[in-house]
């Protein structure tokens, strides 16, 4: 059962905001989530966290601009998710831009798991020989990998934004705004955002060497727009301003060849993109290559300047990502079944596995079942021989990565690796403790939780006022940056049902109405008939079909009145 609440706002803020010209219900959305005045809307670069507060970050500038003097070959080794791929290209054009020798390596999943490894390190030396390894989205955990670089004699700068563990690697140099000692002040960067600002200290260093000809690294920010709401990693204010830069840069028809590509393949104009689709559309479509095949065919989308061979590659994506959901809706199935004749469903936690599953989807089955039940949810797939990869969601009460971590000191040895953050983490175990994980898991969660934690809680922006549903109102609504920590407005309202119908053979097209004034609306996955009063939390948003631009409401949730 889902509870309902409204989320605050200082009245204060609310009219700060609205005497300085803000529409009031973005006035009031805004409020909601922490925005106090209307500098704190003010996307312009200039406003951009300044990269000197970053430990390490000139430090690694200067040993970069020094391996590009002495020509050095340089290798980026990247995460095989959005956030990778996104960071590798934003590494790859930057530097070549500054006239470094530098290629990229990404792991396969499949052959060699996450991070740096020393399997890849090794791959790496045999088929790159480089003299510097930098690592992207990834790094932070790799202590034996760093060390076998180390042996190789190859030095390696990490990259990172995920949470240390208690041993950092032996590294050239870090960057990690969540490291030990940093006081960068934004902890929420993506990976392509901690490469971004390391690009910028290196332009800088290169500036200050008298290096001319630098590259303008406005033009990449579409990369680190698209990185960083694929990654769904909090937008505070730093990270709104970067994604508001690089949606700006597609709607003016600036992108990448790639980004662009990805875009219109699936359907979506550039002139009008949001952050929903680049988090809806773009991503998915990018992370397919890391989940079904090889990430390189993503970061060749992305780093490529030939506009028909980003198109091809973005056609060879949409077909990988066609077929991922495929796999996904038989793994659901297949995992609610399960689910069905478990007593598992009644616990705090939800740990699955199939020895038919795939290991790059895992991750997706664990998000749809963590929020069908509303529980931390833990996905495992067949990993190397023995083993097993586990991909796991977490609800907003627990922060998996410290709970895996418990895990992990209350078993030592059963959990062979794990990382992540507090929503999202992977790990991999042998196959036979499989089940001793699951009720390690449950015993920690239950020590960390309370029954009410376990509460399905909507947040809602209260009632629209019906003189606030206009279309330019859902415009403005829809051009917001919304995501991560900063959620799409949603309201709740009651509603008769004037008129409804099945489309598409799975959704319902309705025409609502509340105080004389009638909507149009759709219910998505979902073809039963409801009843004629309901109370709905719905999200005011932009129909535009054959030439015509309309308000529509999109339903999220409904109870009956």
């Amino acid at each position: 059962m889902a509870t309902i609440t409204t989320r605050t706002a200082a009245e204060e803020s609310v009219a700060s905001l609205t005497g300085s010209g803000v529409h009031p219900l973005l006035a009031r959305a805004y409020a909601a989530r922490g925005i106090a005045g209307p500098e704190q809307l003010d996307t312009a670069l200039e406003r951009l966290l300044p990269p000197d507060s970053m430990l390490n970050l000139a430090r690694m500038a200067t040993l970069l601009a020094d391996a590009i003097a002495g020509t050095m070959r340089l290798l980026i080794v990247a995460d095989y998710d959005a956030d990778g791929a996104t960071a590798c290209a934003v590494g790859l054009r930057a530097l070549r831009a500054m006239k470094a020798n530098v290629d990229y390596l990404v792991p396969n999943r499949f052959e060699y798991g996450y991070g740096l490894t020393p399997e890849i390190v090794q791959l790496a030396a045999r088929e790159k020989a480089p003299a510097v390894i930098i690592t992207v989205d990834n790094g932070i955990a790799s202590v034996d990998g760093v060390a076998e670089a180390n042996r190789l004699g190859i030095k390696v700068l990490v990259t990172d934004h995920h949470l240390p563990g208690d041993t950092l690697p032996d590294a050239w140099c870090i960057i990690n705004p969540n490291q030990q000692g940093c006081n960068f002040p934004s902890k929420h960067l993506a990976g392509v955002g901690v490469m971004f600002y390391l690009m910028l200290a290196l332009r800088a260093e290169l500036r200050r060497r008298g290096a001319a000809d630098l590259p303008n690294l406005a033009q990449l920010l579409d990369l680190v727009a698209l990185g960083t709401v694929a990654d769904v990693v909090r937008l505070d204010d730093n990270n709104r301003i970067l994604v508001h830069q690089g949606l700006q840069r597609i709607r003016a028809g600036r992108a990448q060849p790639g980004v662009a590509a990805l875009l219109r393949m699936a359907g979506r104009d550039p002139a009008r993109a949001g952050t929903h689709d680049l988090g809806f559309a773009a991503g998915p479509r990018l992370n397919a290559a890391g989940r079904l095949d090889d990430m390189s065919l993503g970061i060749e989308c992305l780093a490529t300047d030939d506009a028909a061979r980003a198109q091809a590659i973005a056609r060879e994506l949409d077909t990988l990502n066609r077929e991922r959901r495929t796999i996904e809706a038989q793994m659901q199935e297949s995992a609610l079944a399960s689910l069905e004749q478990s007593a598992d469903a009644g616990g705090y936690t939800l740990s699955l596995y199939d020895t038919a599953w795939h290991p790059g989807v895992i991750g997706i089955v664990a998000s749809r079942i963590k929020d069908r039940f509303h529980r931390p949810a833990v996905a495992f797939a067949p990993g190397g021989i023995g083993e097993i990869k586990g991909s796991g969601r977490s609800i907003r009460s627990l922060h998996l990565r410290d709970a895996l971590d418990l895990v992990a000191k209350r078993a030592p040895g059963m959990i062979l690796g794990f990382g992540g953050h507090a929503a999202a983490a992977g790990l991999t175990l042998r196959e036979g403790d499989f089940g001793r994980f699951r009720s390690l898991f449950e015993d920690v969660v239950r020590s960390l939780l309370s029954p009410a934690d376990l509460d399905n809680e909507i947040a809602t922006d209260g009632s629209l006022p019906v003189e606030h549903a206009t279309l330019d109102a859902a415009h403005a609504l829809r051009d917001g940056i919304w995501g991560q920590g900063f959620p799409e407005p949603c309201f709740v309202d009651p509603f008769t049902i004037v008129q409804q119908r099945v489309v598409g053979e799975r959704h319902l097209k309705l025409r609502l109405e509340r105080q004389g004034k009638r909507f149009d609306g759709m219910l998505f996955g979902h073809s039963e008939p409801l009843p004629g009063a309901i109370r709905a939390v719905y999200r005011f948003s932009v129909n535009e079909y054959n030439g015509t631009t309309a308000s529509q409401l999109l339903l999220d949730h409904w109870e009956p009145l």
